[in-house]
């Protein structure tokens, strides 16, 4: 799960939502008495799974890496809306798999969270687990709404104009930014038409489910990440007889709201700004000379954040660097310590091209290391959950989804208020943007989400880190303590976002006697990975 995406849009709504528009909620359709069939109509699950070697980019966004080349793609067809399943009209799910290396007996579905983040290359995340990949093929799919699946949008409304600074507290600003935002959930309303209120957690279990009885498997493995957590659990509470072994992975609490399971992120991103990389920068001053505590490199920081303010940095190749966008570049590059060194870079080019006293030639040195610093952060490996998306739809798809289900409660003048109260609490990285939440101007009746209990569900295995910057350790602790029989793995001093199969051999043993072996583990502590050494300490 990553955070709620910052959209400023300046012009006024171009035209009005589509005439004659009805929502389909899950909820609206219960109420009229339409329960959802108790098995997958004949229809679909008589179709067969054309596997085939994936094509790219027709089918892949880029070829898989080194130990996934052979990775099958195929698709099939799913209800629009699963509550009128007759109706005949159908979307297209993008699955891929990679093959059992000794034949497999079961079927492990991944995804990468978001939510709505396609996941069709995701299996390549575990590529190189031997003892998983025996047995069990990786299964992957982009989820209804993106990737190489039908898709929604929002016709590019999302981000437009998000230089501006939320820190400016002005009513004239803060006005402006709210003004984009609604615009923003209009557009994503409007130019999604009917499928829009069809993207939510409750449809896509079902296609999930569906693609079970495709894949010949009475119980299915899982293995979640982020907002996969809350897909996984859903699906767990949904179909208890058909979950296999389920590992949430860097979880949300998943046992309540959307909004109440993103409002631990500005303390959750927040300490790891403060408490891993800033000091871990300090740590290495003599490169870096951005300070020599974590303080003294925040307060650093805190000054070429406030030149940004005065104007933003103009590189050679026409991009720019606001005040705002250093917050979101750091925000997006906490999520794994691999790129702490891209990210200190980063923060001496532009402290470099902020100062007034620097020479061209160090400011044209600067901006070719800012690029660098860009590509290294792409190729190091450092978002390890982030994937390449098609046009806006998974900007669409994280916006959609929060908002088509379970209450958002509250006004512009509440969100404004807790997002000065957050930067009151010293959490200003993501706080000061805290009133950007688009579900305020959501307009739909509420679909409610069911109760998450684990009453019936296996035991489910939640492995989360410490300082875990998107989902914080306390709503995956609440989420634990509320969902009967799961079990938790605790890393500790470990602030990465994503466990499992990223190096830690540790957690692995212990995911995969799971995993594999149906040894369901006690609760316990693991220890993380240390922090990276970077080159020319």
């Amino acid at each position: 799960m990553t955070r709620l995406r910052y959209a400023v849009v300046i012009p006024a709504v171009a035209g009005t939502l589509l005439a004659g528009f009805t929502p389909a909620f899950a909820g609206q359709e219960v109420a009229a008495g339409n329960q959802p069939q108790s098995s997958v109509p004949a229809q679909y699950a008589n179709q067969k799974l054309d596997w085939h070697k994936c094509a790219v980019p027709s089918e892949l966004p880029t070829a898989p890496p080194a130990g996934a080349e052979d990775m099958e793609c195929a698709t099939f067809k799913t209800p629009r809306n699963w509550y009128q399943p007759n109706a005949q009209i159908d979307l297209t799910i993008a699955v891929s798999r990679l093959k059992a290396t000794k034949g497999a007996t079961a079927s492990v579905v991944t995804n990468p969270g978001g939510p709505g983040a396609p996941g069709r290359n995701f299996p390549a995340r575990l590529r190189n687990q031997p003892k998983l990949r025996e047995h069990q093929e990786i299964v992957g799919f982009d989820p209804r709404g993106t990737g190489k699946s039908t898709n929604i949008t929002c016709g590019g409304a999302i981000g437009t104009g998000s230089d501006l600074d939320p820190r400016d507290r002005s009513r004239e600003n803060l006005n402006l930014i709210l003004q984009a935002t609604k615009y923003a959930a209009l557009s994503c309303q409007q130019k999604s038409g009917e499928l829009g209120p069809l993207i939510n957690t409750d449809q896509t279990v079902k296609d999930i489910d569906l693609l079970r009885v495709l894949l010949g498997r009475d119980k299915i493995n899982w293995v979640g990440y982020s907002a996969g957590t809350w897909m996984g659990a859903h699906y767990a509470q949904a179909y208890p007889t058909h979950t296999g072994r389920f590992v949430l992975d860097s979880s949300t609490e998943f046992t309540t709201t959307w909004q109440k399971s993103f409002d631990w992120q500005p303390l959750g991103f927040e300490r790891r700004w403060r408490q891993d990389f800033l000091p871990w920068m300090a740590k290495y001053d003599k490169l870096y000379h951005f300070g020599t505590t974590g303080e003294a490199a925040r307060q650093t920081y805190e000054q070429v954040r406030y030149a940004l303010t005065q104007g933003a940095v103009t590189l050679p190749d026409g991009s720019t660097v606001s005040a705002n966008g250093l917050d979101s570049f750091i925000a997006s590059n906490i999520y794994s310590k691999r790129s702490f060194p891209g990210l200190a870079d980063y923060l001496v080019s532009v402290r470099t091209l902020t100062q007034g006293t620097a020479s061209a030639q160090a400011k044209s040195s600067a901006a070719q290391k800012l690029k660098a610093a860009d590509k290294s952060t792409e190729t190091s490996g450092a978002q390890p959950l982030m994937v390449p998306t098609d046009g806006d739809s998974y900007d669409a798809s994280f916006w959609t989804i929060p908002c088509n289900e379970g209450p958002w409660t509250g006004s512009t003048q509440s969100a404004i208020r807790q997002s000065q109260k957050l930067i009151d609490q010293q959490l200003p990285l993501l706080g000061a943007g805290w009133f950007i939440q688009p579900c305020l101007f959501w307009k739909k009746p509420p679909a409610p989400l069911p109760v998450l209990d684990g009453r019936g569900v296996p035991p489910v295995l939640i492995v989360e880190s410490e300082h875990d910057p998107a989902t914080p350790i306390e709503g995956a602790r609440r989420a634990h303590k509320a969902f009967a029989g799961s079990r938790m793995l605790t890393i500790t001093g470990e602030g990465d976002h994503g466990i499992y199969a990223g190096g830690n051999a540790g957690v692995d043993k212990v995911v995969e006697a799971y995993l594999v072996d149906g040894v369901v583990p006690n609760d316990q502590s693991l220890p993380g990975m240390p922090l990276p050494v970077p080159a020319g300490a």
